[in-house]
C-alpha cells in the first residue's frame, strides 16, 4: 500500500474497494501523532486496557503483540496497534513525566531546546514546587537546584498567606547569598516574585532555596516556587 512520505499516512488506490479502511487509518495516524502525547516511554508490556487513540513507545524488548517494533510509537487505533518509526526532530508530550520531549535519532530527551545527532543537548525546565512555610526565622526547601545547572531566575506565588509575629516581608536565595532572588517581597495571597538572576549562576552541587523573614518570624503559609534552570548533556556514549 502507497503511503506518505511523513507519517506513513496509508493513500487511497485507484478503484480501491473498502476505501473507508484506509481512511480511517489515515485518520487515526492523524489524530494521534499532530499533537503527539505519549502515556509512557520505554513501555515494555502491552497495556490490559488501552483506550482509542492512546499512543506508547515501546521498549527495546517488546513481548506480545508489540514483538519486534522495538523503539516504534504504538498508536491504539480502531482495535488493534499500528506502529509508527519517529524521525529525528519529532517532539512529544510526556503524560507521565509532565514535560516535553525531543527525538534526536537515538533516543528521546526530555525538555530539550536543541539536540545534536551525537545525542548532546541543551534542556531548559521548570522545576515547580509548593513549600509550607516551617515556623522560625528562615526555611531551606526541599527540592533543590540541581547540580550542574545554570538558573536563570526563580519565580514564585504566595498560595496560602504568610504569617508570623512581626513579619513584613520575606527574600529569598541561597545560603551565602540570601536576596539573590528577591527581597521586600509580599506575604498576602497571590503576591508573587520575578526573581531574575543578575546573570545566570551555575551551581556545581544541589542547592536549596533559602527563605528568610522580615521584620519577624515565619508561622505558616504556603510559596508556590519554580526554579528556571538551563542543563547540558554530553554526546551519548558510543
Amino acid at each position: 500500500m502507497a503511503r506518505t512520505a511523513q507519517l506513513q499516512l496509508p493513500l487511497i488506490a485507484p478503484a480501491q474497494a473498502q476505501k473507508h479502511v484506509t481512511v480511517n487509518e489515515a485518520l487515526s495516524r492523524l489524530d494521534a501523532l499532530a499533537q503527539l502525547r505519549i502515556k509512557a516511554f520505554d513501555q515494555a508490556v502491552v497495556p490490559t486496557d488501552p483506550k482509542e487513540g492512546d499512543a506508547y513507545l515501546v521498549g527495546s524488548e517488546p513481548a506480545g503483540e508489540w514483538s519486534g517494533h522495538g523503539g516504534k510509537i504504538a498508536v491504539r487505533a480502531n482495535g488493534g496497534w499500528i506502529f509508527v518509526v519517529p524521525k529525528t526532530g519529532w517532539t512529544a508530550w510526556d503524560e507521565a513525566g509532565l514535560c516535553a520531549r525531543m527525538y534526536h535519532g537515538r533516543g528521546w530527551m526530555a525538555d530539550a531546546v536543541a539536540v545534536s545527532p551525537g545525542g548532546a543537548g541543551t534542556r531548559h525546565r521548570v522545576i515547580e514546587f509548593d513549600h509550607a512555610m516551617l515556623a522560625g526565622a528562615t526555611n531551606l526547601t526541599a527540592v533543590a537546584i540541581p547540580a550542574g545547572a545554570q538558573v536563570i531566575g526563580v519565580t514564585g506565588r504566595i498560595v496560602a498567606g504568610l504569617s508570623g509575629a512581626g513579619l513584613t516581608g520575606w527574600r529569598i536565595g541561597v545560603e551565602g547569598a540570601d536576596n539573590r532572588y528577591g527581597s521586600g517581597l509580599g506575604v498576602a495571597q497571590n503576591s508573587y516574585l520575578l526573581g531574575l538572576s543578575g546573570a545566570p549562576v551555575t551551581y556545581y552541587a544541589a542547592t536549596p532555596i533559602l527563605l528568610t523573614a522580615e521584620g519577624g518570624a515565619f508561622a505558616g503559609g504556603t510559596i508556590r516556587l519554580a526554579l528556571h534552570v538551563v542543563e547540558l548533556e554530553p554526546p551519548q556514549a558510543v
